[in-house]
């Protein structure tokens, strides 16, 4: 049974996106009306906040937890807080399959109903008897004092319930519900995966059957323009996260999309900036001037700008009754020696899932960006031990036919400041796309990985994208290239050794 909400002053239930929108610019500050129509909010915390989050238990886990007694205190003082608040009720499904869909409900301070109306765009709508199973309680105006930031983020995974103390950023309310799902998916014997999906149609394929690709990659990797971008005639299914089950089966999550907003152009990513620039969109730190105008490329206040929009405004997939999955795309923007792309065997594909490495974007706060990172599973919101996430990969890829791939959205050679490196662009990854889905990629093994390498790809113009041992050779960096190598195994090698109950295949699938 869910929770009981806490008293408030008033509750308005369910609230149409005109209504939020009127209390959003009647009372809330650092709100413009843009040149598209739509509305921008410059929040006062810029991105998620992962040290200000903690899983309420009192046994050991792998993930920062706080006891069961000093959440009930902290849930105690939100309740009294709440009493004298104007509250919003949104209820919503995670999913939109029959038998697989979550009830989830937001209990959010009406002075920020910005936040209700973009987790309304990507919740489904109640259908039959919706009882909520998921409840996300959000009080921004309410600091936490003596935490993180003066923040916190509570998840209760025996009550299905997540408290948010302090912070006015969106990303928290969506990952309120979705970091339980993570939970409940995992309980039914598959894997929640922090992933884009996209179908490419039928007349487009060398099979002839609708196939269907998972795009996994932190925020900032390049997860949603890959998802988004057109290629084959493709069509955007989800933009964030899906369930894999035994067998390939795949449930979608939500009705909208959450897209970062820095650098986005019309002609590289039209449809997300279709999204963004109508006027239902929401937008989150997005720079707005004075009259109004719009730019996508200005950071003086963060590169970590998002806008929510749904679906149904946009070119996309129905996203319920998917085919099986076909593919499985790992982003790692990266910038020395990883290649345009890399097809892995199943060991391979659940190794360099848990290694999940990439460079890190300001989506992850200041902390992360610029910074190699190692998240496993890409997945930063799994509720345990991350060797868990790797074991049911490597399980499930027993029982499907998925094709796994390495894409490299970085650069090969050095970072952006290196003359000699050499960037992997939008068109690079679409070409690599095509040659997958067409079955038109010559592949060899690498001496170094072991994993295969492109040798060629038609329409793909620079070969040493595909095998960076020969731009490092032809530069006179050998030495350079095989030192990289030495660290990558050697560092690898210790992270994964790290994880307790990790399957001994997924640390082998490293080896030569």
């Amino acid at each position: 049974m869910p929770i009981e909400l806490p008293s408030a002053r008033s509750v308005a239930e369910n609230p149409s996106q005109a209504q939020l929108r009127e209390w959003v610019l009647a009372s809330m500050p650092n709100v413009q009306v843009t040149e598209f129509g739509n509305v921008n909010y410059r929040a006062r915390v810029k991105s998620r906040l992962g040290k200000s989050t903690f899983f309420v238990s009192d046994e050991p886990n792998a993930k920062p937890t706080i006891p069961r007694a000093e959440a009930a205190e902290w849930a105690a003082k939100q309740d009294a807080y709440i009493a004298d608040q104007d509250m919003v009720l949104i209820e919503g499904t995670i999913g939109p399959d029959e038998g697989f869909r979550t009830g989830a409900r937001l209990f959010m301070e009406r002075r920020n109903s910005n936040i209700p109306a973009m987790q309304q765009q990507l919740w489904f709508d109640p259908e039959g008897d919706f009882v909520p199973e998921f409840t996300v309680i959000y009080t921004p105006n309410m600091p936490a004092p003596g935490m993180p930031d003066d923040c916190l983020i509570t998840v209760d995974l025996d009550t299905w319930t997540t408290r948010v103390f302090g912070s006015d950023y969106f990303g928290e309310s969506k990952m309120g519900g979705l970091r339980m799902w993570n939970r409940l998916v995992y309980d039914r014997g598959g894997l929640a995966m922090h992933s884009g999906a996209k179908t490419f149609p039928a007349e487009e394929t060398a099979s002839g059957e609708e196939e269907l690709a998972l795009i996994i990659g932190l925020s900032g990797t390049g997860k949603t323009t890959t998802t988004f971008r057109n290629v084959k005639g493709s069509l955007p299914v989800q933009d964030d996260f899906i369930a894999l089950m035994p067998g390939g089966k795949v449930y979608t999550t939500e009705d909208g999309c959450f897209a970062k907003t820095f650098g986005l152009d019309p002609d590289d990513e039209p449809t997300i900036y279709a999204g963004a620039t109508a006027p239902d969109a929401w937008l989150e730190s997005v720079s707005v001037d004075d009259d109004g105008k719009v730019d996508f490329f200005d950071t003086n206040y963060t590169a970590n700008g998002r806008c929510t929009f749904p679906l149904a405004g946009i070119r996309h997939r129905d996203p319920r009754d998917l085919p099986k999955a076909k593919y499985l795309f790992i982003l790692n923007r990266n910038e020395n020696i990883i290649p345009a792309v890399a097809k892995l065997r199943p060991e391979q594909a659940a190794y360099y899932f848990m290694l999940g490495e990439t460079k890190g974007t300001s989506a992850g706060g200041a902390a992360e960006a610029g910074k190699n990172l190692r998240v496993p599973g890409t997945n930063p919101f799994w509720f345990e031990n991350d060797a868990s996430q790797a074991n049911r990969l490597l399980e499930l890829l027993e029982t499907s036919e998925l094709e796994v791939y390495l894409l490299n959205t970085g650069r090969v050679g050095g970072p952006d400041d290196d003359d000699r490196s050499k960037k992997v662009r939008i068109p690079h990854s679409a070409a690599v796309q095509h040659g997958i889905v067409d079955g038109t990629i010559q592949w060899v093994e690498d001496p170094d990985f072991g994993y295969e390498v492109a040798a060629s790809i038609p329409g793909f113009d620079d070969p040493e994208l595909l095998q960076p041992r020969q731009l490092y050779e032809r530069q006179g960096r050998a030495d350079e290239y095989g030192q990289i190598v030495a660290q990558l195994e050697a560092e690898r090698a210790a992270y994964l050794a790290s994880f307790d109950g990790l399957d001994p295949r997924v640390a082998a699938g490293g080896q030569r």
